[in-house]
């Protein structure tokens, strides 16, 4: 089992930034792609960012790209979302997210997701 803890959420203005950290634990994650998602109420779940675990390859989400970097450290197993720039659009619960390698970055099928950490950003 693996079990994915989000981190690093909160409220900031336009403009603003947060890095938000998902710290695993339990099975090893040196086999797993890590990416992840956002769903803003009402709306669908949308793909943020992935990386393999390497962390040779990243894919990101069409309107995130530019501002937003994911970065892990696999000796200490955490996954990191640089999120630059945010913008009020950008208002979501955001999840950490992790499946087994080999991946297709750009949308996989997690086989386990964190508990979430929101992200509001006002204008």
């Amino acid at each position: 089992q693996l079990q994915l803890v989000e981190s690093g959420g909160g409220s900031v203005q336009a403009g603003g930034s947060l890095r938000l950290s998902c710290a695993a634990s339990g099975e090893t994650t040196l086999t797993y792609c890590m990416g992840w998602f956002r769903q803003a109420p009402g709306k669908e779940r949308e793909w943020v960012a992935g990386i393999t675990p390497s962390g040779a390859s990243t894919h990101y989400g069409t309107f995130v790209k530019d501002r937003f970097t994911i970065s892990r450290d696999s000796a200490k197993r955490i996954v990191y979302l640089q999120m630059n720039s945010l913008k009020p659009e950008d208002t979501a619960m955001y999840y950490c997210a992790a499946a087994l390698s080999p991946c297709v970055l750009g949308y996989f099928s997690p086989n386990y997701w964190g508990q979430g950490t929101q992200v509001t950003v006002s204008s």
